[in-house]
């Protein structure tokens, strides 16, 4: 059988307000929305190579229950998360901490930086080590 073409258009977040959600990407990536009903909230990057690849989407779900970092035994687990590479880790961070990011306490490596968004869902933010360009 051929396979069809098959095309990853956007990642889907839950959250308890896609709308909330949305907008912190929005200002952290400078994305433009694309759909934005009750419920649900698309974002697509710019045209270009710095655009990005496949777009955000945001669905607000009733009873969602963020993740825990690190997940422990019990614990609601992460099902994905964003990795956002950035030239300058310090000043990223403290973008994504002025767009309403929080650092997470528990950090796993020496070039990357682990935040979670509003709605609890982490995100890294990660550079190339200085010595590896």
């Amino acid at each position: 059988m051929q396979r069809p073409r098959l095309t990853v258009t956007a990642i889907v977040l839950g959250a308890p307000d896609a709308q909330v959600l949305a907008e912190f990407y929005r200002e952290l990536l400078g994305w433009q929305k694309g759909a934005d009903e009750p419920g649900w909230v698309t974002l697509r990057p710019q045209n270009g190579p710095q655009g990005g690849g496949a777009g955000l989407s945001f669905q607000t779900e009733g009873i969602y229950v963020p993740p825990a970092w690190p997940a422990g035994p019990g614990d609601q687990q992460m099902m994905a998360h964003l990795d956002i590479e950035v030239d300058d880790l310090e000043a990223a961070g403290e973008y994504a901490i002025a767009c309403g990011a929080r650092l997470a306490e528990y950090q796993p490596q020496e070039y990357v930086r682990v935040y979670l968004d509003p709605a609890g869902h982490p995100f890294c933010l990660w550079m190339t080590p200085p010595g590896d360009r």
